[in-house]
């Protein structure tokens, strides 16, 4: 049995395409405290799906927890995380299902992510599979060489995971340190270290239906560019994959600390105000990333 799971909020604009593409299979929809009608538009259109209604954002990765362990409860060998934001293609989940069966040591696989106009590549997911990452694909592809049955990739962004069971069982779920963003980032450091492998069959599709943004470099010392400076913090240090990952978490809040300190020295009040909390909001996180770092290096069902 494999359970699509799907996070909503405010999914409105896709939800319809999204769910008709999934209708040959048994989805669960953990939505998120949306405010606008995707819950009622769920019940009234789609009353066979298993609806789970949050009374707050959960974020992704938690609401997600919530489906793979319902799904694992009713049996489940396969679970596959579809963003609202997204549509099957033809059979494309059976081809993931059929591969991960014949190759279990891929515990994610995911299809090739195209645009919601089905010309080009998702942008970031062409950032994901460029040369560094997964070898030959490209080079394949535009030389017709013969396509592999898989490209093994470091990481792949989270909007169509097939995850294995057995991978469940091993790596857990998603590291409640991260709210939204990254989670991602840090379940697929997880997967490589217990010893499963991350996979992108080259001939299954899934459209991502995203406008493309250009990235934007917050301010200095605004909450966005703290933000951005938390997460880069987590996905780093909580890497169970660096084994200086601690130390050199110890040696970072240091040089923030002394750099904060220098401003200070210099009568920078500016860049004193906004480092010294720079280093009060990383040092916060310290305990935290040193956990989620101890718990992940072992194996078992965490956070599901």
């Amino acid at each position: 049995m494999t359970y699509i799971i799907i996070v909503t909020y405010n999914g409105m604009h896709w939800l319809d395409q999204c769910l008709k593409s999934c209708a040959d299979y048994p989805v669960i929809i953990i939505d998120n405290a949306s405010i606008d009608n995707t819950v009622a538009f769920i019940e009234q259109n789609y009353p066979n799906v298993i609806l789970f209604k949050q009374k707050e954002n959960l974020g992704f990765g938690q609401a997600n927890n919530l489906g793979i362990r319902y799904a694992l409860d009713k049996g489940a060998e396969h679970v596959f995380l579809l963003n609202q934001d997204a549509y099957l293609v033809d059979t494309v989940l059976n081809d993931l299902v059929a591969f991960q069966k014949k190759q279990p040591k891929h515990g994610i696989l995911s299809p090739i992510h195209i645009t919601g106009d089905q010309i080009k590549l998702d942008k970031n997911f062409s950032i994901f599979m460029r040369k560094e990452c997964s070898g030959q694909f490209y080079s394949d592809f535009v030389l017709g060489n013969t396509l592999k049955a898989v490209y093994e990739v470091p990481f792949i962004n989270a909007a169509a995971w097939l995850i294995s069971k057995a991978c469940l069982e091993t790596v857990g779920g998603f590291d409640p340190l991260f709210f939204h963003y990254a989670e991602d980032d840090n379940y697929c450091q997880r997967v490589l270290y217990h010893g499963f492998k991350i996979g992108v069959l080259p001939q299954s599709y899934v459209i991502h239906d995203r406008a493309e943004r250009k990235p934007i470099q917050p301010k200095k010392y605004t909450e966005a560019y703290f933000a951005l400076a938390i997460r880069k913090f987590k996905v780093r240090f909580a890497d169970v994959n660096n084994k200086e990952a601690l130390r050199q978490l110890r040696l970072k809040l240091k040089y923030a600390k002394k750099q904060y300190l220098k401003a200070a020295f210099l009568l920078s009040f500016y860049n004193y105000k906004g480092l010294k909390k720079e280093y009060k909001t990383l040092k916060k996180l310290e305990k935290a990333v040193r956990q989620s770092y101890a718990v992940n290096k072992t194996k078992g069902s965490h956070y599901i």
